[in-house]
């Protein structure tokens, strides 16, 4: 029994640490207490205050989970597990993504999805094979549907896995991170993705000397017109990129 319990806490700890990297921490803290649930949900929470305030020091600075500005975390969740965290200057080179994309489309929202942890370079955020670093960062597509464009909406509730499909030259392999979740795609609404904003902002971002690379499926870089070389395909063994753009200085 002993065993066992020993097993689960440390399986938590470890989920726990993987998923928000301080999590783990704040339930090896609460099983000090009778009261873990709550202690676990105190202590995390002083942690991801904690990391607001000292991952500065350590190079990383929290994207807005809430602004009145043009570029903000398309949600909470990511807050909430410390996947918000940036270099200051791709934080920096976000904002002013979402400036000039407010400027030339006014009303239009630039959301982030997946960047970094607040601390320790070399620690993946998984299930992403890079975001490592504070230099990576993911921005969520912009949509339409009959009317016209949808401020601050996604397919997904998380931006990710609503896939705008296309031909791929990559085989079908197993074990793969190109992952179909065909299941998933009727649950999604029927918005397109917004051509003009699309190729705006990939334009914008590959003619800005603080990006180094981004990547997108080809046949959407084709569809969109887009043909810098910065705009890439990730490879075979990434995850797919037909649901969001990655960036990374």
């Amino acid at each position: 029994m002993l065993f066992v319990r020993v097993a689960l806490h440390g399986s938590l700890i470890a989920a726990l640490t993987v998923v928000t990297q301080l999590g783990g921490i704040a339930w090896a803290i609460a099983l000090l207490t009778s009261r873990k649930l709550l202690t676990f949900v105190a202590a995390y929470a002083v942690l991801w205050l904690g990391a607001t305030l000292t991952a500065p020091m350590a190079g990383r600075v929290p994207m807005p989970c809430a602004s009145a500005g043009p570029t903000v975390m398309q949600s909470w969740l990511y807050c909430g597990l410390n996947r918000h965290y940036a270099s200051p200057e791709l934080k920096q080179t976000l904002e002013d993504l979402g400036t000039a994309m407010d400027d030339r489309f006014p009303g239009t929202r630039t959301l982030v999805l997946d960047a970094n942890f607040p601390f320790l370079d070399g620690f993946r955020l998984l299930p992403h094979r890079s975001h490592d670093d504070g230099e990576k960062a993911d921005l969520a597509f912009f949509y339409q549907n009959e009317i016209g464009y949808l401020p601050g909406a996604t397919r997904s509730p998380i931006g990710y896995f609503a896939f705008e499909q296309g031909p791929s030259a990559c085989p079908q392999v197993w074990p793969t991170f190109r992952w179909d979740l065909e299941f998933l795609q009727p649950l999604w609404p029927d918005y397109g993705v917004e051509p003009q904003r699309m190729r705006f902002a990939l334009n914008w971002l590959a003619g800005d000397p603080r990006v180094g690379k981004i990547f997108l499926e080809p046949h959407l870089r084709d569809q969109l017109g887009v043909s810098d070389p910065k705009v890439r395909f990730q490879g075979c063994n990434a995850a797919r990129h037909d649901d969001h753009i990655h960036i990374q200085q």
